[in-house]
């Protein structure tokens, strides 16, 4: 636990995040274009990075801890005081920082982006979400790396009574590249293993839903087969864990995919789909030729009720136990300044 002295001492935090928004085609059109896009697309989906800040957020006020957000004239005129940047990378330009710097966990892709980071910037610790990326980025700024990820919001993802779910497997499709080819070799060939075992199915393809249609068809679901090529956090898959609701995850394992940056400038290995897990969550597997028999393990276990996802988020990544552990991260940080 964060010491009782440090809080008192610690009036408020000082949290700063932005999302980058810039001009196209004409000098301050990014701001017509913001109203179009609303109107056209309607309500806009947090993404990762967003909903990283927002469940930071939730967490600090369920711990009663007070922060103040993006304001630059304070923390300028307090340069004794942290500067809790959780992104994006964009931010670290805004001003010049004199403020000791924690950043992240929305930070760049890799620290190939910024190799002279520490040199330039008063960072002390760099927050990235899990454990392989710690791993990744370790070579480029050693013992300066942490995983933190951020809590689940369990009171909204939350389990509904199995009798009210009338859909045996939500397929959730996160595969981000050469999506064509894993349409053939993956995704059809698992829905032609579901289709024969008489299961009910239901898509869902990340980027093309609103967040209320996923949470109403966790609420409809008995289980979910995620599939993804790897995940930092993946706040989605542990929204659907913190609803009771059982995974079977694709985890392939391997190299690092992002093809901005594989094969010709980092191949880093191996990595996860489900980085957060335990087997209270569900069944893994590799490939399509271990499919069958891991659907068959994942359909006789969820049969018997012998996951228990919900249990694993709670201990683990709930919004006031990671809240709780920035805290701590954040405490060792000024303790240095």
């Amino acid at each position: 636990m964060v010491g009782e002295d440090y809080l008192k001492f610690m009036k408020s935090l000082n949290l700063f995040y932005e999302e980058p928004e810039n001009d196209r085609w004409l000098p301050l059109d990014r701001y017509p274009r913001r109203i179009i896009r609303r109107l056209v697309r309607g309500k806009t989906r947090p993404g990762g990075h967003k909903r990283v800040f927002f469940n930071l957020c939730a967490g600090l006020e369920r711990l009663g801890i007070s922060y103040r957000v993006n304001d630059y004239r304070y923390i300028q005129k307090h340069p004794e005081e942290v500067a809790c940047i959780i992104g994006k990378p964009h931010v670290l330009d805004k001003i010049p920082w004199e403020n000791s710097i924690l950043f992240g966990a929305s930070v760049f892709s890799h620290p190939c982006d910024a190799p002279n980071l520490f040199e330039c910037l008063p960072v002390k610790k760099v927050l990235v979400p899990g454990k392989w990326m710690k791993k990744m980025w370790e070579p480029y700024y050693g013992n300066n790396i942490l995983a933190w990820p951020v809590g689940i919001d369990t009171d909204t993802w939350a389990p509904i009574p199995l009798i009210n779910k009338d859909i045996d497997i939500l397929l959730y499709d996160k595969v981000r590249w050469e999506h064509e080819r894993y349409e053939y070799d993956l995704i059809a060939p698992i829905q032609s293993y579901l289709y024969r075992h008489g299961l009910k199915v239901e898509i869902i393809r990340y980027g093309f839903y609103q967040e209320e249609e996923f949470h109403s068809l966790l609420a409809r679901s008995k289980a979910m087969i995620f599939l993804c090529e790897h995940e930092t956090q993946g706040i989605a898959y542990q929204q659907a864990l913190s609803c009771g609701v059982p995974i079977l995850a694709w985890d392939r394992g391997g190299y690092w995919q992002d093809p901005t940056y594989f094969p010709h400038r980092v191949k880093f290995a191996p990595v996860s789909s489900v980085p957060y897990w335990d087997n209270r969550c569900g069944v893994k597997f590799k490939n399509i030729s271990e499919f069958p028999v891991k659907l068959d393990e994942f359909l006789e276990k969820l049969n018997n009720q012998e996951f228990v996802p919900r249990e694993y988020i709670l201990e683990n990544l709930s919004l006031e136990r990671c809240a709780q552990h920035y805290l701590e991260i954040l405490e060792e940080v000024q303790l240095t300044v």
